[in-house]
């Protein structure tokens, strides 16, 4: 899988070019035996954007992020990340993923599994970027650590250090700032900002309004269709949903 050359640097993301949508959805749909989970989905999302992906429970967020990173086949329409099919080589090293569910190799370390992903991805000295990662999610000290013994903070900070350990044009993150203390959250938002100033999209599901606040373009999904494109204006999409239902989580 290609993904990166050199190893190093403080901020894992490559630039993409400027007006060309390095993440673009048109007329995407999945149903499950007749039931509409997302219906004729259409976005398109530039290099540098951050984008909240906002809806109430079971709108279709997180079915959306799973279609975009390959996860899931779409029933209609189509999804390409810059440029590419997910799922494909390309696809995999220009988008990083961080779901909702942190997934790790019971036999490995924290420090194994961001080498591991580093070395997939062609870095050829990530030790720098391990290191930093460590340090800044608070994750010094468990290196040597196995998932199961982490808290379910830890564990997330931990996802959190491998979907950024590596280069990438396109960074898809499913709620996550759920379990983080105020100081973490913080080191997220540091780093997010730092990604997108690279360059790298950015578009996170979310319930938060300090996430909301934070994006420059707000997403939202309705019932699996799309409700609203445009700035996060609370307003506008208190018109749309009740505050109960941005609340909800994905």
């Amino acid at each position: 899988m290609s993904g990166g050359g050199n190893g190093g640097g403080a901020i894992a993301a490559t630039s993409g070019g400027g007006g060309v949508p390095v993440l673009s959805a048109q007329g995407l749909g999945r149903t499950y035996d007749g039931y509409i989970a997302l219906g004729s989905f259409t976005v398109e999302i530039e290099a540098g954007e951050f984008v909240a992906l906002i809806g109430p429970n079971g709108a279709g967020k997180t079915t959306f992020l799973n279609l975009a990173a390959g996860l899931l086949d779409p029933t209609s329409g189509g999804v390409e990340v810059a440029g590419e099919v997910p799922g494909s080589l390309d696809a995999r090293a220009a988008l990083s993923y961080l779901p909702d569910s942190p997934v790790f190799y019971e036999d490995l370390s924290v420090a194994e599994h961001l080498e591991y992903v580093a070395a997939l991805h062609g870095l050829k000295d990530a030790g720098p970027r391990i290191d930093e990662l460590l340090e800044r999610l608070g994750l010094e000290g468990w290196e040597d650590a196995l998932a199961a013994e982490l808290s379910k903070g830890m564990k997330q900070k931990a996802s959190i250090a491998l979907a950024l350990v590596r280069p990438f044009k396109v960074l898809l993150a499913d709620e996550p700032l759920d379990g983080l203390d105020p100081p973490s959250r913080e080191v997220l938002f540091e780093l997010l900002a730092e990604i997108r100033a690279a360059g790298a999209a950015i578009v996170v599901s979310t319930h938060r309004p300090d996430v909301i606040a934070a994006a420059g373009r707000c997403v939202a999904i309705r019932d699996g269709r799309l409700a609203y494109d445009g700035a996060p204006d609370p307003a506008v999409l208190e018109q749309i949903f009740d505050r109960s239902e941005l609340e909800g989580g994905s």
